[in-house]
């Protein structure tokens, strides 16, 4: 077989052409005729001749940048992001003979149009940074790109519907639930924002090759009257999992906690037992933190994974089985299966439950709420409730006794885990288990995971500046606004140097992450609020104690900054082979 190699890389240096080498020797040990067009600055580009596209069999295109296709009209061809050629790139190019399409003319990806949401959980992080990303990689393609955020702040850049009208596909970049209803009749391309962040490239040309049509299920006749009928509730391209749904209940009920906890803080500026006084600023702000705000936790937690599963009917039962679960003593774990009850409760009655037209406009605001939170209500009165509160009770009650070996231990596994993917499902099932026991006032475990998800840009940062030498100048760059990230709470900020060299970067962000979590459950840390980084550090009282915090984010983060300094391989010693 006569194939055509082209390799390509951001900074034109070392991946292309240690792609293009291993390609090389892995088709000749196939027994097939290959060459290789590698555009990196390390050698003259050698295109390939007339002839050589005349008799190529197959192209396979292994690049993070814009390459010009035009060339292989009429050819079996294959794109991918160079990281997969470079991890197996025997198995990669099998693959790529597998999986090529014949490359058509009008195929080019210059002058599409396509609009995108992105949202995280937080709202803060992976939402912009992944909007930035598409963008920038759109401008490079020549693409038409409109992004709207669904950030903390809601909806920025909103699409139109005369944007929505002219685009040739829409990408959802989303960790959790968004409204699809605008995008009837578009073809829709869904991904998780880490994947458009680290590969923004690869998800646009997937976007243009792999999306799908969508179509909302049909409204009632009377659309206008704001019912529904049983085919109203939104079906997504692809039925999201628990794990989305519960980031959903999440992301909501963040702004409830952060709200909180800073009130709660603002409140011990008086005195730690300031509060007690009746009728004093301390109690009122006691009362709006953790009388009001907190309170509401776990039933917007409960309400909005319910929402997630089953869209609007769900938010009314899913809010009384939280409320009863925070009653209860069942804590965050009985809000999660309040939740889970509510929606897919819910969605049951929606979707199983036949009715004539005629009454279809009662099942929203009658049938639904009605059923679905008698279900939910008896089930966690009778069921639920009381085991989990024990649960609930003795998690607490250990967490809060538990010995230095044992808390320096919890903060080992938080810590790891906060710094193993930068967002991502593990870095994230961490986060939520430390921010559902603020409900219960257990404060240790959300210190120890804000404190090492700050490591991994801090040590990113500390990196560049360590070993300079070993650095491209983008690395540099980037290893400044990791600074930057870090201090934010941005753990997201390591994510360029993890997609580049995961194998060295992950374990060191992991060794130091384990290490800040460790200490800070040594010090017996206490952090009042999920988020800020260094900017609640000057809010009297939202971390106790605040200088052996400090020193635990410091050591951990220059511990991953030396780990990495040491490890890391510059681009002349990539391509020395050491």
């Amino acid at each position: 077989m006569k194939i055509l190699i082209m390799t390509a890389c951001p900074c034109g240096m070392a991946s292309s052409y240690l792609a293009a080498r291993l390609l090389r020797q892995a088709a000749q040990d196939l027994g097939w005729q290959v060459n290789v067009e590698c555009y990196s600055r390390l050698e003259p580009v050698t295109s390939f001749t007339q002839t050589q596209l005349d008799e190529a069999e197959l192209v396979l295109v292994a690049a993070d940048t814009l390459l010009d296709v035009s060339r292989f009209i009429g050819k079996p061809l294959y794109r991918s992001d160079i990281q997969s050629a470079l991890n197996d790139p025997k198995a990669w190019l099998q693959q790529g003979r597998t999986q090529a399409v014949v490359q058509k003319k009008g195929e080019s990806m210059a002058g599409v149009k396509l609009v995108a949401i992105t949202a995280c959980p937080t709202g803060v992080a992976h939402t912009f940074m992944c909007a930035e990303a598409l963008t920038g990689a759109a401008t490079a393609m020549e693409i038409q790109l409109k992004v709207e955020t669904r950030g903390s702040v809601g909806a920025q850049h909103a699409l139109t519907a005369a944007d929505i009208k002219a685009a040739d596909a829409v990408i959802i970049a989303a960790d959790i639930e968004v409204d699809l209803s605008r995008f009837d009749g578009k073809r829709v391309y869904r991904t998780s924002t880490g994947m458009a962040l680290k590969k923004p490239q690869y998800t646009l040309e997937c976007a243009q090759a792999e999306a799908r049509l969508y179509r909302h299920k049909e409204k009632s006749p009377a659309g206008t009257d704001g019912t529904c009928r049983q085919d109203d509730i939104q079906q997504d391209v692809k039925q999201a999992g628990p794990y989305r749904h519960l980031l959903t209940g999440v992301s909501f009920m963040l702004p409830m906690v952060v709200a909180g906890g800073l009130i709660i803080a603002l409140s011990f500026v008086f005195g730690i037992e300031a509060f007690q006084q009746q009728d004093s600023l301390a109690a009122a702000l006691m009362q709006i933190g953790g009388g009001s705000a907190f309170a509401l936790m776990i039933p917007v937690l409960s309400g909005y994974i319910a929402y997630s599963i089953a869209d609007r009917p769900g938010i009314a039962p899913g809010m009384i089985g939280g409320m009863l679960a925070s009653t209860l003593g069942a804590g965050f774990l009985g809000g999660i299966i309040g939740g889970f009850l509510a929606g897919y409760s819910a969605r049951a009655l929606v979707q199983k439950v036949p009715m004539p037209t005629s009454l279809s406009a009662l099942k929203p605001i009658l049938i639904i709420p009605l059923f679905a939170s008698l279900f939910t209500g008896l089930v966690m009165i009778y069921v639920v409730g009381g085991p989990v509160a024990w649960v609930m009770t003795t998690l607490t009650e250990f967490l809060n006794n538990m010995g230095s070996a044992n808390a320096v231990l919890l903060g080992i596994i938080i810590g790891a885990m906060m710094c193993f993917d930068m967002g991502g499902p593990v870095n994230k099932a961490a986060y939520a288990f430390s921010v559902g026991l603020l409900a219960s006032h257990t404060y240790g475990p959300m210190a120890a995971a804000m404190a090492a998800g700050m490591v991994p840009a801090l040590g990113m940062g500390i990196a560049t500046l360590l070993a300079r030498r070993k650095f491209n100048v983008s690395e540099r760059e980037a290893g400044k606004a990791a600074l930057v990230l870090g201090l934010c709470f941005i753990s997201e900020g390591a994510i360029p140097f993890a997609a580049r060299d995961p194998l060295r970067v992950i374990p060191s962000c992991m060794l130091g992450g384990a290490l800040t979590g460790a200490l800070s459950m040594f010090f017996g840390a206490r952090l009042l609020t999920p988020h800020g980084g260094i900017f609640v550090f000057f809010i009297p009282n939202a971390i106790q104690p605040l200088l052996w915090y400090g020193l635990a984010i410091a050591v951990g983060a220059i511990m991953t900054g030396v780990l990495y300094s040491v490890l890391k391989r510059s681009d002349a010693q990539l391509l020395a082979g050491k």
